[in-house]
Order: C-alpha cells, then sequence, then structure tokens
C-alpha cells in the first residue's frame, strides 16, 4: 500500500506539472489581446517555460541527488505554485513571463520522481514505476492542452492557473505526507560554477534556436558564438573538478551518451506532433486540406493519444522485463516513424488526423518509459536524478529544435487567396517527413546502446 502511495503521488506531481507546461499554447492567440503587445512578445510565454526547463532540470536533479530528493521535490512544486498564482493575478506580460519561469523549473519534478523510486521500491517494482514516472510528461500534455482548451473557450483563462496553484498546493501537503526522504546522497559541494557555464551554454544556444528566426542573423550568430565558446571551458572544469555537475566520464559511455541522443530525437519526434495536430485540423476550408475546426476539437484530438498513453506506459514496463529496455526503445521509436507515415496520408479528414497522432503518441508512451530505465543502469545509484535530469534536458533540446524547424516550414510554405495566407499542405507533410526520419534515425541509434539483461533497471 505503501509503494502504491509513493507512485501515485509521484505520478500526480507529474501530470500536474507537464499540465502546467502545456495549459497556455491554446491561450496564445489571446494573450495578444489580452496583454495588448505582439505576437512575438507574446510567444516569450513560451520560450521562457522552455529556457527555464532546459537549465533547472539538470542542475535540480544534481541537487536532489546530493541534498535530499523529497527536499528539492518540495521546492520545486513550491516554484510551481508560486509561478501559478503569478499567472493567475495579472495580464502584464512581464508579470506572466515571470511565473511561466518559474513553472518551467518544475520540470524537474520527473528525473527527481524517478530518483526516489529507484531509492525507496524494491527492484522488482522499479521498472513499471519509472515507466510511468516518465511518461507523466506526455501524458500531461495530451490531456493539458485538450482541458485548456475548453477552458478558453467557456471559462476565465485565469481558472487554469488557479486551478494548477490549488493542486500544486495539495500535491505539496501528499509529499510531505507520505513521500520519506531519501538516505541515497551524493557526497561532496555542490559545482556552482560548472552550473553557471552550463546555464550559459543553454541559454545562449536554446535562444538562437528559439528566437533566431525574429532577431535576424547577427544575434543568432552572437548567441551560436558565446554558446560554443563556453564549451570547451566548460569541459576542461568538469573534468578537473571534484564532484562535478556532470560526470562527462560517465556521459560519454555509449549506453549514456546513444540513449541521450535517442532521448533528443524523441522530443524532436514527440513535439512534432503535438505542434502540427492542434493547428492542422484548425486551417480553414478555402486551402482545400483544412478542416475549419474550432480549438476546442483541436484540443480533444490529442485525447486518444492521451489515453493511449496511460495504456502503454505498463506495457512498456513488461516488455522491458522480458526483452531489455533498449529493445522498447528501439520498437517505440519504430512505431513513431510509422505514425509519421500515417500522418502522410491522412491529413485530409479527422479521423485519419487523430489516428496518426494517437500512433506517434502511443510510440512517445512506450520510448518515455524506457528511456530512464536505460540511464538508471548506466549510471551510479547516487547520481540517478541528476542523470535523467540530463536525458530531460536532451528532450527539452529536441522539442526547442523541433519548435523552431515547425515555425519556419509553417511560415515560409504558405498559400494565399484573397488576401488571406495559410501554411500549405505542404509544410505539414514536410514536418511529417522530417519528424519522421528523426524517429527512424533514433531508431538506428538504439542499435549502438550495448545490450543488458532483461528486466534490469
Amino acid at each position: 500500500m505503501r509503494e502504491r502511495g509513493v507512485l501515485g503521488v509521484l505520478g500526480f506531481c507529474g501530470v500536474l506539472v507537464s499540465v502546467g507546461q502545456t495549459i497556455v499554447v491554446p491561450l496564445l492567440p489571446a494573450l495578444v489581446g489580452i496583454t495588448g503587445r505582439s505576437g512575438s512578445d507574446v510567444s516569450w510565454v513560451v520560450t521562457v517555460t522552455l529556457l527555464a526547463g532546459a537549465v533547472f532540470t539538470p542542475l535540480l536533479g544534481r541537487a536532489g541527488d546530493m541534498y535530499g530528493k523529497r527536499r528539492v521535490l518540495v521546492l520545486v512544486l513550491g516554484l510551481m505554485v508560486v509561478g501559478s498564482v503569478l499567472c493567475a493575478s495579472s495580464s502584464a506580460l512581464a508579470v506572466l513571463v515571470v511565473g511561466r519561469g518559474f513553472q518551467g523549473a518544475a520540470v524537474a519534478v520527473v528525473p527527481l520522481g524517478i530518483g526516489i523510486l529507484r531509492d525507496e521500491l524494491p527492484p522488482r517494482r522499479v521498472l513499471p514505476a519509472i515507466a510511468l514516472m516518465s511518461s507523466t510528461l506526455g501524458v500531461g500534455a495530451a490531456f493539458g492542452v485538450p482541458a485548456a482548451t475548453l477552458v478558453v473557450e467557456y471559462w476565465n483563462w485565469q481558472a487554469m492557473f488557479w486551478a494548477c496553484a490549488v493542486l500544486g498546493l495539495i500535491d505539496i501537503v501528499l509529499v510531505l505526507l507520505i513521500i520519506p526522504e531519501s538516505t541515497v546522497r551524493s557526497s561532496g559541494r555542490f559545482d556552482v560554477l560548472g552550473a553557471v557555464g552550463l546555464t550559459v551554454f543553454l541559454v545562449c544556444l536554446l535562444l538562437a534556436i528559439s528566437k533566431g528566426g525574429a532577431w535576424g542573423a547577427g544575434p543568432t550568430i552572437g548567441l551560436v558564438a558565446v554558446a560554443l565558446a563556453v564549451v570547451p571551458i566548460w569541459v576542461r572544469y568538469e573534468l578537473r573538478t571534484i564532484g562535478p555537475l556532470v560526470d562527462l566520464r560517465v556521459s560519454v559511455r555509449p549506453a549514456v551518451l546513444y540513449t541521450n541522443l535517442t532521448a533528443l530525437l524523441i522530443g524532436f519526434a514527440f513535439y512534432a506532433n503535438s505542434l502540427s495536430t492542434a493547428q492542422l485540423v484548425q486551417e480553414p476550408s478555402w486551402t482545400g486540406y483544412g478542416l475549419g475546426k474550432s480549438i476546442v476539437v483541436s484540443g480533444l484530438c490529442l485525447l486518444p493519444g492521451g489515453i493511449a498513453m496511460v495504456l502503454l506506459s505498463p506495457l512498456s514496463a513488461r516488455i522491458s522485463a522480458a526483452r531489455g529496455a533498449r529493445f522498447t526503445l528501439g520498437i517505440a521509436a519504430v512505431l513513431m516513424a510509422v505514425g509519421y507515415v500515417v500522418r502522410l496520408f491522412t491529413s485530409h479528414n479527422l479521423a485519419g488526423i487523430v489516428a496518426g497522432a494517437t500512433v506517434v503518441s502511443a510510440g512517445t508512451a512506450i520510448a518515455y518509459s524506457a528511456l530512464p530505465a536505460l540511464i538508471m543502469h548506466a549510471v551510479p545509484v547516487t547520481e540517478t536524478a541528476a542523470a535523467n535530469g540530463i536525458n530531460a534536458l536532451m528532450r527539452t533540446i529536441g522539442t526547442a529544435v523541433c519548435s523552431a524547424i515547425v515555425a519556419t516550414v509553417l511560415a515560409n510554405l504558405t498559400i494565399a487567396d484573397a488576401g488571406r495566407v495559410a501554411p500549405a499542405l505542404s509544410a505539414y507533410l514536410s514536418v511529417f517527413v522530417v519528424a519522421g526520419l528523426a524517429a527512424a534515425v533514433a531508431a538506428a541509434l538504439v542499435l549502438l546502446i550495448p545490450k543488458t539483461e532483461a528486466g534490469t533497471p
């Protein structure tokens, strides 16, 4: 009973944080009018969440390994509550951006939760538990967007954030009552200089990716140059310091390196599915392919994928127990690639779009469940949360690259009619091809991951 309580509370944390990341997506068009700012300015409510998640996930994961995972988990949930209250209490863009930054940092809940599960559960229950915990990111996203569309359409938009704040407080109470503090700790002092170097690199890189199109060549080249200049200095320091933020010697092991590269591509393929589905079904009928559906319908199209994720996470754990997590991840990547093949031929009708999107979501659920198992097998138990934080970071970078590419493709491959402009069907098909190729390359990379015994977390 206690084990189920721990898993239930941590799963609730993961779903809530994931919902908090995605609820703003359907709100973006409305925020232009609400805040009185341009679309480019409003896009910061998404960009800052991405940046905060990328920067704080590995840092807080490492802090959890050193100072106590439950303690840091409570801190992270507190950040989400503060961010939700800020977003709910003001329509000023500056306040919304700060609030969304706090919400973005809360993504660290997932690697912290995985670390707690590894510490607290018996070995036979670790694989299915981490499968469920890891999949909460996808499950929350799949259910968060439809829920947000309903709220935006029929209720006050700020109610979404108030609900997140209240549920976050409930989560904190449950964590304090049910989750024990782990006795598994890593020694040493927190690597502050390593954290600063990683932060500078990530901020410059992700700003160049997400804002390069709007800022132009000059600032983008400058950001990339700074990011590239920081890398050798940071690597040299991390290799020489005692107790580094990122153990690079462990990170270059084939089991870790290829798993993280696969995670990046899986993140890319997953996000392309979410971005394209919601917009595709809303395209106007004059385009020749558009269905002209409402924002609510577009959100509901993601629900079957969310249900598939819930149902397939336990199946993923069973496959990993029988054949190994490497086999499971390979099957997942292939399934995602197949899903995009389906999407290439089903973009003219709602049922076909939902079917293709659900197949991709099914592959995502299986992949997200297998990735932590591979990482945990390859790293010391004292580095579980930090290593999974890096793996989650790679997925975040994948989503950032995907967002930039999808935005560029949809903005440049367009059709016009009587002064109206919309993405051409070829734009969406191009997105599906690129995302499908990303999933196929991920499947190939899985072959480079060393084999492990079935059932080994």
